[in-house]
């Protein structure tokens, strides 16, 4: 299905789709990054966890009428999807304060935010993808005002639906990242992945951490964690 390697990054391999024009085999790797990369490690059954669950919120999604990139599971470790020309932010959601804006704003944990608050990073790994304005995402990317409105309209729309499937398995969704992309006819939707790579999740009744904050604090098993997630998703979903 896959044929040449375009780029490989912290968590993907991204491969053109054999005989598929303006389609990507995503390859979900093991290996697993924190602080912009400092901490690394690698776990087995990772990738497979991750397509997986992946696979299956992007589904809900579709749903729930959200537009985005993927088109269908291929194998454990596999995603096919459209291509797409990413947007260089990261579009963070808040609904419960946790990780960075505690410390950078002196905001208490578990403090919720309502209604939710949107944050913009901007996509550069050498430099530490960096907190940013509004003007900043125009200057730095191709996006119109307008195009900016409707990315943060879809991340609170996405807030919504993402919110509504996790506490139907019991869990709360504390924040999450987003990032975007452009189709070949210029529309924008939702790219990436939607996993606990990049959502912060919280067992509702025990506020355990079920996310990748379990490596990046070194306080449980990683795999053991996301297995509980694609285990609550394919029971109750």
């Amino acid at each position: 299905m896959k044929d040449v390697l375009l780029y490989e990054g912290k968590a993907k391999k991204v491969y053109q789709a054999k005989g598929k024009q303006n389609q990507l085999v995503l390859a979900y790797k093991n290996d697993a990054t924190a602080f912009n990369g400092e901490k690394k490690s690698s776990f087995n059954g990772k990738g497979r966890l991750n397509n997986e669950i992946s696979s299956k919120i992007f589904n809900l999604l579709h749903e729930a009428g959200v537009e985005t990139h993927f088109i269908d599971r291929l194998s454990e470790t596999e995603q096919l999807v459209y291509q797409t020309e990413i947007i260089p932010l990261e579009v963070v959601v808040r609904n419960v304060a946790a990780g960075s804006i505690t410390k950078r704003l002196g905001i208490e944990e578990k403090t919720p935010f309502h209604p939710p608050l949107v944050e913009l990073f901007f996509k550069d790994d050498e430099l530490g993808d960096p907190l940013i304005n509004d003007q900043h995402a125009l200057f730095l990317s191709s996006i119109t005002q307008d195009e900016l409105q409707e990315i943060k309209d879809k991340a609170l729309e996405i807030n919504q639906h993402l919110t509504r499937i996790f506490q139907c398995i019991g869990i709360t969704l504390v924040d999450f990242k987003l990032e975007f992309g452009r189709l070949t006819d210029g529309s924008i939707v939702l790219a990436d992945e939607v996993s606990p790579d990049t959502c912060r999740l919280w067992d509702i009744n025990t506020s355990e951490k079920l996310d990748k904050d379990v490596f990046r604090q070194g306080i449980g098993d990683l795999i053991q964690v996301y297995e509980e997630i694609l285990d609550r998703l394919e029971e109750k979903v």
